[in-house]
């Protein structure tokens, strides 16, 4: 039986195109201003999203590693399920722009994220991940807006999407391989 991938390996993966992904992915969880489960979890929501299968193995691999707690792994799965569902819903509000939608309301159940298993700052970052890169401009407003209300830094929110660009980047990458092959 084969241990599962990593990061490491799965950088191997990526075609020389991919070169400055492939460095970023090297630096970009190891910085200074998130904590290790705020890194891995953002990663870990990122990596749920995207859905690229080896990604996703290489991610919780590496953050099972890095000793995510299985709370911050429900947290991750919760927040990319539950903005999956807001990103599509909120961005369809407001590219809309009538009125009569916004005063409709949403009637979708989004329970955990009131009662997230971490912290609801560390949630707010794993779901701005999200609203990050389905590009919904509500849902950025909103979870940036979280993020700093319960205490964090526009720092955090950067180091946010900075990881969540780059798992993006990195899924591009693994996707231009299998399609040059």
């Amino acid at each position: 039986m084969s241990s599962p991938m990593n990061l490491e390996a799965l950088k191997e993966l990526l075609p020389a195109p991919a070169r400055d992904v492939k460095l970023n992915l090297g630096s970009v969880l190891t910085n200074e201003t998130l904590s290790s489960e705020q890194t891995w979890g953002v990663a870990l929501t990122s990596a749920f999203y995207i859905g690229h299968p080896a990604l996703l193995e290489a991610v919780l691999t590496d953050a099972r590693a890095a000793g995510l707690r299985a709370e911050a792994i429900e947290d991750a799965q919760a927040a990319a399920t539950l903005m999956g569902m807001n990103t599509v819903y909120y961005r369809f509000r407001h590219l809309v722009g009538k009125e009569t939608y916004s005063q409709r309301p949403a009637r979708l159940r989004m329970q955990w994220m009131a009662s997230p298993r971490t912290d609801k700052p560390t949630f707010e970052l794993f779901s701005m991940a999200v609203a990050v890169l389905a590009g919904c401009e509500m849902c950025i407003k909103t979870h940036e807006a979280s993020i700093l209300k319960g205490g964090l830094s526009e720092e955090h929110v950067h180091e946010s999407v900075r990881i969540a660009s780059v798992l993006n980047g990195v899924a591009v990458g693994l996707r231009t391989t299998v399609a040059s092959s």
